[in-house]
């Protein structure tokens, strides 16, 4: 391994002195049942916009008030969501039905819908381009039209992609394509696959966060659980760390140079990057078993976790300020 990576353990002590996440707030979510998937947020109106997956429905939250706004029903498995500011609307994918329904986010009727994504998962918005991207299939990326809710173009890929995240300033997109064992480069622009990198020591890549301003792609693998963090000039990997199981969302905090990692074992890991090519293990705070998905608004500098229903335990949000 060319660079060092440093883990270190931290006590109890410290972690109560100097933790990275401070627990501010928790919205009850009673009647949602099953396993949560990604989200969405409004950071002007202050909403939160959460995939119930098991539950199919999406639900919307008040942030500001910590209050249920609007439950979404006869959605079939939401996996991804995407609020588009300039209409004032609501995408959300449907593993289920292959579909990616449109939303008025003021009076919650159906705007717009389009099918044949089967496997329809994760979902981005390229602001720039006004264009949304989502993973379906046995290996695609959809490129759509938000306005038209027309799909404009399809990306190829060799299986079914996880997480992707778009260069905000570049013209890329990596993909993890976990049952391909790979990371997918793709060029937005050609609409092509450029370079595969291999995942063969770590795998089961679903999550992924990007430092763009320090070409850093940050990786979160289930097989065995270890983040893995690739350099982005060069498609090298820089090291890679222990983390807990069940690892589903991984966001990177730019303003503090930290990591927070939400897995599904009933722990979020919060990671410092002490520089590009070190990394530490700061602190794990517990959650509860299946608690895997999460979002990360730098707009509103808080961090949100969903808690799935556990025996008499109903469904929650939790809600974290990061400290300094």
């Amino acid at each position: 391994m060319k660079f060092a990576i440093l883990l270190l353990f931290c006590s109890l002590s410290w972690c109560a002195q100097a933790g990275g996440l401070e627990l501010i707030g928790r919205i009850e979510l009673p009647g949602v049942v099953g396993r949560f998937d990604h989200f969405a947020i409004d950071a002007k109106g202050r909403r939160l916009f959460v995939a119930a997956l098991g539950n199919d429905t999406l639900e919307a939250i008040d942030v500001a008030t910590r209050g249920r706004l609007k439950s979404v029903s006869g959605l079939h498995k939401p996996t991804g969501a995407l609020y588009l500011v300039d209409s004032n609307q609501v995408a959300v994918a449907g593993g289920d039905d292959g579909t990616v329904r449109l939303f008025d986010a003021a009076s919650w009727k159906p705007v717009k819908s389009l099918g044949g994504l089967d496997d329809a998962d994760n979902a981005r918005f390229d602001a720039a381009a006004k264009q949304v991207y989502v993973g379906y299939g046995d290996g695609a990326i959809a490129v759509i039209d938000p306005a038209t809710m027309t799909r404009t173009a399809s990306i190829h890929l060799a299986a079914h992609p996880e997480a992707f995240q778009l260069e905000p300033r570049g013209h890329r997109i990596f993909v993890n394509v976990p049952d391909a064992k790979q990371i997918a480069v793709v060029d937005r622009e050609k609409q092509i696959v450029t370079a595969t990198w291999p995942m063969q020591k770590f795998q089961a890549n679903f999550p992924m966060a990007l430092d763009e301003a320090d070409h850093r792609l940050f990786i979160g693998c289930r097989s065995p659980p270890r983040l893995v963090i690739f350099d982005t000039s060069t498609g090298a990997t820089v090291g890679d760390l222990a983390i807990s199981a069940d690892i589903d969302d991984l966001f990177y905090d730019a303003a503090r140079k930290r990591l927070y990692l939400s897995c599904g074992q009933g722990w979020i890991d919060v990671i410092d990057q002490r520089d590009p090519d070190h990394y530490q293990l700061r602190e794990r705070i517990p959650t509860r078993s299946g608690a895997r998905t999460s979002f990360f608004s730098a707009d509103l500098d808080a961090y949100y976790v969903a808690l799935p229903q556990h025996g008499e335990r109903a469904a929650e949000i939790r809600i974290f300020r990061p400290r300094k």
